[in-house]
């Protein structure tokens, strides 16, 4: 199945911004995974929240973009904790995190997030603006 497209949450430079709500992980996105399309890792940070009565794993996926030094350097995981947990992630490194689209080496720019089976809870994927 297709991952699901969850789109930014922009930060505003100079200004305040109220908290988003966040994109509800249910049991597509725990089996599908989630994409943040045309991502910008460096100015990407997701939080994570956990309303699971257990701890749960959450999987940045490593990047496949050659001939970054940081690509194979693997995944980037954090263990959300249980119940009420909060977990933040990013900003990132291009090199590290970008996914390929394809076998002819067609970066994607998307970036790649997985669940631990059972996870219940949010995902917000914020920008932050560059130059502010």
């Amino acid at each position: 199945m297709a991952r699901t497209a969850v789109a930014y949450s922009n930060l505003a430079g100079n200004a305040s911004t109220a908290d988003p709500a966040g994109t509800t992980i249910d049991s597509t996105l725990v089996t599908n995974g989630v994409r943040v399309a045309n991502a910008v890792p460096e100015e990407t940070v997701i939080r994570v929240t956990n309303t699971a009565g257990a701890t749960k794993v959450v999987t940045i996926g490593g990047g496949t973009y050659p001939p970054a030094l940081a690509a194979g350097q693997g995944t980037i995981t954090g263990t959300v904790p249980a119940t009420t947990g909060v977990l933040w992630f990013g900003p990132f490194e291009s090199g590290r995190v970008l996914a390929m689209a394809n076998t002819a080496g067609v970066i994607s720019g998307d970036l790649n997030v997985d669940f631990a089976s059972g996870t219940t809870g949010t995902i917000t994927v914020f920008r932050v603006p560059r130059g502010v």
